[in-house]
């Protein structure tokens, strides 16, 4: 795939290469995988956590995705409906490396202590905080060192927007669950970006 040279502005919107897909233009296919691969990739990585395995839910999102295109209805642009089919795959491997995702691993954060002693260290949401382009990708590398059970819930519903109700029935869990989860994922993430957010802040008040 790396050694291919194609010009992607032959198809300069998605309804043009849509329709070369269809077609079964070559061209259209080296297009399809060189313009969504790379972002297809780093949603299967930040949910599964392992770039072997989120290479592996790249190669059969694409295999699906091809198959399926005589279905597609064109509803939702084709990155979203890249990400659904993603997002299916990297679930349904994590279901197979465990039965049910627990939180036998993740530690007790849930109490009123873990919540008062990290909040003053951070109170911007990690998971909200967009506009910062650095901290943006640690946010995502964070994201990736997270446990199973903590990461895809918040890659569900903080990067791919689903509804605590959604989330809940694509883990098979309580939406109480979900809640619960997401909550700890956060302070987790509030807890590995402390130091990285303390320093940017040291350095502002250097600057000023």
């Amino acid at each position: 795939m790396a050694g291919l040279t194609i010009d992607l502005s032959l198809y300069d919107d998605e309804e043009a290469l849509l329709a070369g897909l269809r077609r079964g233009d070559p061209d259209a296919c080296t297009c399809f995988v060189k313009r969504f691969a790379p972002l297809v990739y780093a949603r299967a990585l930040h949910l599964v956590g392992d770039a072997d395995e989120a290479e592996n839910v790249l190669q059969t999102t694409f295999i699906k995705a091809c198959a399926a295109l005589p279905e597609y209805t064109g509803a939702g642009s084709l990155r979203s409906w890249l990400y659904r089919i993603a997002s299916n795959e990297g679930l349904m491997l994590l279901r197979q490396k465990r039965a049910q995702l627990d939180l036998d691993e993740i530690g007790d954060l849930s109490s009123e202590t873990s919540l008062s002693q990290l909040a003053p260290r951070w109170a911007v949401d990690p998971a909200r905080t967009v506009l910062d382009e650095e901290l943006r990708r640690e946010i995502m590398q964070a994201i990736t060192t997270l446990p199973d059970a903590l990461r895809v819930v918040i890659v569900l519903r903080d990067i791919e927007h689903l509804s605590t109700e959604e989330t809940a029935r694509q883990l098979g869990i309580s939406p109480a669950a979900v809640k619960v989860r997401l909550h700890r994922a956060r302070l987790r993430l509030r807890e590995l970006l402390a130091r990285y957010v303390e320093a940017v802040e040291e350095q502002r008040d250097v600057d000023q």
